[in-house]
């Protein structure tokens, strides 16, 4: 049974029935404030969707509608749902020390943890500072470059170079070095000395007629040129994901990174790899910029280093950068409570365990070519302007013409992206991203475990719900 065949089971999985309301989403409707998400109007007609179980690659809704997790929870869940051995690793470590702070004091998994990461992370990064999540180690990251500098002697040095559309999270520095306007625009003053530079979306850079390495080169340059206008005695980092989440799966080749690489190292600029979302798997390594032949400064990660079975994340730096840090009467003045927590570091070991002893790195690079495959036949949809990625994270970019690659006016995002798609993904089975952070694209990023048949799934479901939305555009 497909999960369109599944998605009119309703109550007989056990859920409510169709139409009716659970008690979660009553109390949801009324006293949840969702992230990331309108509000308006959850307490009537349109209750707020509440999962309720969850097992390998599929979910299961409180009107008992099985789903198809074609995100990995928000690309996290890489091991997949309901691994009892990541739930007992919690239990186990709560019982022996729930919490303690590694405020000036270690503890056995947070050390081992950090051990661990250190043998993991490419070259000389060996030191590990815990954070909650991603936002938080990369907001953590800026805060080390800027401080590493004020040390080395070279105070004037505090600027960031990222990428147009790229997410780096939501504290106010972090946000700051995130390229998306209209997601700052509420926010704003922010956090100055944050600056940008084109990203790498081959397909709207028609002018290289698919030379990734032609577009690679040119980009790289202009990485260059910003920290030359700037100033390079005022600019501290480039920070860059080695595949670009928003604007929807950004590629670049080896030989971008390479000369990002050089760049930085020329002009004394920390290059810094977040990984929040590429880490640990999703491209078939433990740390993407591996891949894509780079060894970077610090990394920043989070996500799949538990599989979402707790929150927790990390900043890794190099041997020069927490050099300066080791000098006597030195402090990083910066920390969070729950930033090593005891149980998620025990649960992360675990989760690292689980990972090797199932191979789920190389079943990634066993089957990425085939998922991008299956992607790849939506092209014959009059919508599907372009399918990219690599690994286990692809995105499907939706336009108004795919002969001119002509993309959606804001009336036609607001009904596609915003009111239709979320909905007819979710009650055909799938739950995935529709997003219009950049151009409109669906991104899909299920679990490591999954395999042909899953993405056979998400290709007939995606079939069928974007031939239904042609309609409305």
């Amino acid at each position: 049974m497909t999960a369109l065949d599944d998605v009119t089971a309703g109550s007989e999985a056990g859920g409510t029935p169709d139409g009716a309301r659970s008690p979660a989403a009553e109390a949801a409707g009324k006293h949840l404030w969702m992230h990331f998400a309108r509000m308006h109007g959850r307490d009537g007609d349109n209750p707020i969707p509440v999962i309720t179980r969850g097992e390998g690659v599929h979910l299961w809704d409180d009107r008992g509608r099985r789903i198809l997790d074609g995100l990995a929870g928000l690309f996290v869940v890489q091991a997949g749902h309901g691994r009892r051995e990541l739930a007992e690793a919690a239990a186990k470590q709560a019982s022996e020390l729930a919490y303690f702070p590694v405020w000036g004091y270690a503890t056995p998994p947070a050390a081992e943890l950090a051990e661990r990461l250190a043998h993991l992370a490419p070259g000389d990064l060996n030191r590990v500072f815990f954070t909650s999540g991603g936002g938080e180690a990369v907001e953590s990251a800026w805060k080390v470059a800027k401080q590493y500098f004020k040390l080395r002697g070279r105070p004037l040095k505090h600027k960031v170079i990222s990428r147009m559309t790229a997410y780096h999270g939501t504290p106010h520095g972090a946000m700051a070095i995130t390229g998306l306007p209209a997601m700052k625009k509420d926010f704003e003053p922010l956090a100055p000395g944050g600056f940008r530079v084109p990203n790498t979306n081959l397909y709207r850079h028609p002018e290289f007629d698919g030379d990734a390495e032609a577009l690679g080169r040119w980009a790289a340059d202009r990485i260059e040129e910003a920290i030359l206008f700037e100033g390079a005695d005022t600019v501290a980092a480039v920070v860059l994901e080695p595949v670009q989440n928003s604007g929807g799966c950004l590629t670049a080749p080896a030989s971008y990174f390479a000369r990002v690489r050089e760049i930085c190292d020329r002009y004394d600029v920390l290059l810094v790899s977040d990984e929040v979302i590429n880490a640990f798997g999703r491209h078939g390594h433990t740390f993407a910029c591996e891949k894509f032949g780079y060894v970077p400064d610090l990394i920043t990660c989070a996500k799949g280093m538990t599989s979402g079975y707790g929150p927790l994340g990390a900043m890794i730096a190099s041997e020069k950068v927490i050099e300066p840090f080791l000098e006597p009467g030195v402090t990083f003045p910066h920390g969070y409570t729950w930033g090593g927590h005891p149980v998620s570091a025990a649960v992360a070991l675990a989760n690292l365990d689980l990972m090797e002893r199932e191979g789920l790195n190389q079943r990634v690079l066993d089957h990425q070519d085939a998922f991008g495959a299956t992607l790849a036949k939506l092209l014959d949809l009059p919508i599907v302007g372009d399918v990219r990625g690599d690994g286990y994270f692809w995105a499907v970019e939706l336009v108004r013409d795919s002969a001119t690659r002509e993309t959606f006016d804001a009336a036609d995002r607001e009904r596609l992206v915003k009111q239709f798609l979320p909905g007819a993904l979710l009650g055909n089975g799938l739950y995935c991203r529709p997003d219009d952070r950049g151009d409109v694209v669906i991104q899909l990023a299920p679990p490591l475990i999954a395999g042909q048949a899953e993405f056979d799934e998400m290709e007939q479901i995606l079939r069928h719900t974007l031939t239904e939305s042609w309609s409305l555009v």
